[in-house]
């Protein structure tokens, strides 16, 4: 099964920037039931994480997070860039190669003592996924793991992520993995 999906993620060579290997999902969008099957695979492995609602950072994170909590009958928290939510909001910083930037949610989405589950459609350096993280816990929240349909395991993103839990489809241990 994991073959098959990894066979709709399409390697895009020297994109956005030289000597970047993009690991460009919309193959895998493109395609209903190998999609299905993504959704179906990364809700088996979140199973067992007990958790009440998924957060994900747009544009791609509510892609993956929205599928995966319809899945899982679960309530969704939209991690957004700022200014873009009506509410009352938190938010929380992160680092980029040139610069930081920040997501918020509504305060609301989050009440004290509910276990949410980080989702997004890829793990790199894990600065976003550190900051949906912060987020659940600024606004009181437990942090019930983390979740990725794609891992570049080389730039160690999930040592970010420690102490928490954190699971992947596919994992690229190397730039030139297949």
């Amino acid at each position: 099964m994991i073959r098959e999906i990894k066979r709709h993620i399409r390697t895009v060579e020297d994109f956005p920037k030289p000597g970047i290997s993009f690991k460009d999902i919309t193959p895998l969008l493109d395609d209903g039931p190998a999609l299905h099957q993504a959704i179906d695979a990364l809700s088996s492995v979140v199973e067992h994480l007990h958790y009440d609602r998924v957060v994900c950072a747009e544009a791609r994170g509510f892609v993956f997070g929205t599928a995966l909590a319809y899945s899982m009958k679960k309530g969704l928290i939209l991690a957004r860039k700022p200014n873009k939510l009506p509410g009352r909001t938190i938010s929380a910083e992160y680092d980029l190669e040139y610069g930081t930037d920040a997501l918020e949610a509504h305060l609301d989405s989050i009440p004290p003592g509910t276990r949410v589950l980080v989702a997004d459609d890829l793990l790199a350096t894990g600065g976003t996924a550190r900051a949906m993280c912060q987020l659940v816990e600024n606004a009181g929240g437990v942090v019930a793991g983390a979740a990725f349909m794609i891992e570049l395991g080389y730039l160690e993103g999930r040592k970010l992520l420690e102490p928490y839990e954190v699971v992947s489809l596919i994992n690229y241990k190397t730039p030139d993995s297949p």
